[in-house]
């Protein structure tokens, strides 16, 4: 089996394209019919779950002797952060100023600088020094509410500030992040599936693709594509080269997805169906309603 493909990140992707969209909950026994199509068994689909419970992105509650989990306030905003990042078609609007993070993390909790590098990577800050982060996008909400978890107000100065030079913006740009790099990323991305969309798209239309098969694609392309969190910023146009196929790579996602979505759709409720009536209870999901499937006009 493919290592991208481990169970923890399968179930946050399941989490993040149906569950949280279906009433947040799922019973584990569906969730385990739902990773069988991937190649997991019961016993490291039970191992995953665990592991998110005791790292608090889900919990769970028991109907009889039924066990279902759902994503904690803080497993909700990460996968909403995650879906307005993915879904975002085009570059955000700049303001012209730098979000300035610093940091003096005591060598006693140097366990917690290894988290909030991360953290800070996720949220789309860039390092240009060991503890200085920068970033031109609008990340006070997120940098509130990481001062918050790791409790480190007294430890960290937060800035918003423009930049006087002597260099051009773009400088700032090339210290923090390897543009080249992320670029060649998503040409392998497109690379990869411009054929794939043509073959299946054709398939769908020829009723040659089953549901379950459509259910499988959509999870890998979100799966691939999500890894873009980790890499790209997601910059203004403003300080991006031209021609930046980061653009092309998220039409040729949005339609893929959009192509795989009714199908996909249908196999998970027909799974996620039986666990739901074990709760006798309506969650009033709606297929349909991810953000990349509602027309906005």
């Amino acid at each position: 089996m493919n290592e991208s493909l481990n169970t923890r990140s399968m179930i946050f992707t399941l989490y993040g394209e149906y569950i949280r969209h279906y009433g947040n909950e799922i019973w584990i026994g569906s969730l385990i019919r739902l990773l069988k199509e991937f190649g997991h068994n019961d016993q490291s689909v039970r191992a995953a779950i665990s592991r998110m419970n005791k790292q608090g992105w889900v919990q769970s509650r028991k109907v009889g002797n039924k066990s279902f989990y759902y994503l904690t306030e803080r497993g909700v905003k990460r996968m909403d952060e995650a879906a307005r990042r993915i879904f975002k078609l085009q570059p955000a609007e700049w303001d012209g100023r730098w979000r300035m993070f610093l940091y003096t993390i005591p060598e006693e909790k140097r366990h917690i600088r290894d988290e909030l590098r991360k953290e800070l990577v996720w949220s789309g800050f860039g390092s240009s020094s060991a503890s200085l982060w920068l970033s031109p996008n609008h990340l006070e909400e997120q940098v509130e509410l990481l001062i918050e978890k790791y409790d480190i107000s007294e430890h960290v100065h937060f800035f918003i500030a423009d930049y006087k030079g002597p260099h051009e913006n773009i400088a700032l740009v090339n210290e923090c992040w390897d543009l080249d790099e992320i670029s060649d990323k998503y040409r392998e991305f497109i690379k990869m599936y411009s054929e794939r969309y043509v073959i299946d798209r054709s398939k769908i239309e020829q009723g040659k693709m089953s549901d379950g098969e459509c259910f499988v694609e959509r999870a890998k392309l979100v799966h691939e594509y999500r890894k873009f969190l980790f890499i790209d910023p997601g910059l203004p146009a403003e300080l991006l080269p031209d021609a930046w196929p980061g653009e092309h790579a998220a039409r040729l996602f949005s339609d893929y997805y959009k192509t795989l979505a009714k199908p996909s759709s249908q196999f998970f409720e027909e799974v996620f169906k039986e666990g739901n009536e074990l709760t006798n209870k309506d969650n009033g999901y709606d297929a349909l309603q991810h953000p990349l499937l509602i027309d906005r006009g």
